[in-house]
């Protein structure tokens, strides 16, 4: 996932490998799973948890949460491959992926869910069917970026799923206020849904690598290089506000409408100031954000 790039042309190439890379994570060796302050690799996604304030980060080995030197701590004994990762009902943790090395499960976790912060999980649905790369959920509903077989799927209860469009996508993003309003960052731009995700037009305006949609005013993103972009209409327009440290952008997550974790390729780092300063949260050591 690397992204160190001066071109737009290059930004527009790396997004494009970016796409289809992670589709064999889950045949890796798990060597650099992290717990007592190792190196931890490929972050897929941070979130701030509503109950407790800590940060939880999905790894290619497990969840971590940083140590009280900002070091990544082992979340539970599950090292598995965390693709797509988001905060459900209550804070639940609602994610996919696939097993670590040598445990007994199918290739493809489908959606599984944590409701005591990744200590443990249950199997949701479309176990050994699908790799959701991302998912959002919003509007009583989870939304997710079906890897597997390239669609958007979309499901009111976690169990029971309703396909909605084909789509080539790093990331989607749903609107706080109109569930029909979804994104997806693409190799073209930023492709716009008005429908729920049945239809998606051509992407366009910046390459982005991830966004994040909390507040109506305030949706971010975060290009190939580490650039931060605003847009207060819902991405009609686009406002360079700063650069997140440490290049390889890997996740973002908007907590409100100032406030940003973004990962990249040596650490996890919050904005209070919608991006245009940041402060590491958490190190990811020895070969970390690869």
């Amino acid at each position: 996932m690397n992204k160190r790039i001066a071109t737009l042309s290059a930004a527009t190439a790396a997004l494009v490998l970016t796409l289809t890379a992670c589709g064999g994570d889950g045949d890796g060796d798990g060597s650099e799973a992290a717990s007592g302050g190792a190196g931890i690799s490929h972050i897929h996604g941070v979130e701030i948890h509503p109950k407790d304030g800590k940060l939880y980060v999905a790894t290619h080995n497990g969840i971590h949460t940083p140590d009280a030197e900002g070091r990544p701590r082992l979340v539970g004994d599950r090292e598995d491959d965390f693709m797509g990762f988001t905060l459900g009902p209550d804070g639940a943790f609602l994610a996919s992926g696939h097993p670590a090395p040598g445990r007994d499960a199918p290739a493809n976790l489908g959606l599984i869910e944590s409701t005591d912060t990744g200590r443990t999980w249950k199997d949701r649905s479309l176990v050994g069917e699908v790799d959701f790369h991302s998912l959002d959920y919003a509007h009583d509903t989870v939304y997710g970026y079906d890897s597997t077989n390239g669609l958007l799927r979309v499901s009111k209860n976690g169990t029971d799923w309703e396909t909605r469009s084909p789509l080539k996508a790093l990331d989607i993003a749903v609107g706080p206020t109109d569930p029909d309003t979804v994104l997806a960052t693409t190799e073209k731009g930023v492709s716009v849904s008005t429908d729920g995700g049945k239809t998606f037009a051509a992407g366009t305006g910046p390459v982005l690598a991830f966004l994040s949609w909390t507040a109506a005013d305030a949706l971010y993103g975060i290009g190939p290089e580490g650039g931060i972009s605003v847009s207060a209409d819902g991405g009609r327009s686009w406002r360079a506000t700063g650069t997140a440290p440490g290049g390889s952008p890997q996740a973002l997550t908007a907590v409100d409408a100032r406030r940003l974790i973004a990962a990249t390729g040596d650490g996890v780092y919050e904005s209070k100031d919608g991006g245009r300063t940041f402060t590491k949260l958490m190190d990811t050591g020895p070969g970390g954000g690869h």
